[in-house]
């Protein structure tokens, strides 16, 4: 027993416990971690905002105008027609001014092409000049005149006759949905008629006036379609045959 549990022993290991107890030191304790920044989402929008900006967005909408996918505004020349008969049908001349010695004048859209008149045609019906759209050549602008009047006869009776040498507006006139006449006065107290035939296919407006003992017709012709497409520009070189001296 003694061999196993001796002084010496006990003491020894009883010192080298002591002498670890004082050497070791304690490890340092590491700081306490940052606390995390966290972001908080923003607060939903109330309602009032909701419906300002549904408001606005609608207003935008409403307000913006559209891409138009319409033609361009028209620019339009102005004609200056002769009235000359046939037997001096281009016989002023290279040199003469042609608004000199214009009778009438009316605007014709740009882009639009001259039909040549031949004198036969001229002597036949009076047509003194004439435009198309090339898009569309039964769209167009003519006038034809008559010598030896010197006044309007009734709006009823002047129609008539007219279709007497144009089987196109006779045609259009029989087959008519509405034919409507009008007296009206310029500035200057020069009678016009109007006239607008509303047909089936096509439509066509009419301007009749005297003026240095002739009569003066003005056509502008449209098959319907082309109506209804560009009705502002066909009504704008309706309304713009005048004769010279009377603007």
């Amino acid at each position: 027993m003694a061999t196993l549990f001796s002084p010496s022993a006990l003491f020894s290991t009883t010192s080298s416990s002591s002498s670890s107890s004082t050497t070791t030191t304690k490890p340092s304790k590491a700081p306490p971690p940052k606390p995390l920044l966290t972001l908080k989402p923003p607060p939903p929008p109330t309602t009032n905002l909701i419906v300002t900006l549904t408001a606005t967005a609608a207003a935008l909408v409403l307000t913006t105008t559209p891409p138009s996918l319409a033609d361009p505004p028209k620019s339009y020349n102005i004609y200056y027609g002769t009235a000359a008969s046939a037997a001096n049908y281009g016989g002023y001349g290279g040199n003469s001014n042609r608004q000199d010695s214009a009778e009438y004048v009316y605007d014709v859209p740009d882009g639009w092409k001259e039909r040549l008149v031949s004198k036969v045609e001229k002597g036949t019906n009076g047509t003194d000049s004439e435009f198309y759209n090339p898009k569309k050549k039964s769209e167009k602008e003519y006038l034809t005149f008559l010598s030896g009047f010197r006044q309007l006869a009734p709006k009823d009776v002047v129609l008539n006759n007219l279709a007497l040498s144009d089987v196109s507006l006779q045609d259009l006139i029989s087959s008519a949905d509405s034919v409507k006449s009008e007296e009206k006065k310029d500035e200057k107290g020069q009678v016009y008629y109007v006239y607008e035939i509303d047909g089936v296919g096509a439509h066509s407006l009419i301007s009749v006036t005297c003026a240095k003992n002739k009569l003066y017709a003005h056509f502008v012709n449209a098959p319907a379609p082309e109506w209804t497409r560009d009705k502002d520009t066909l009504m704008h070189l309706h309304e713009s045959f005048k004769t010279v001296g009377s603007f």
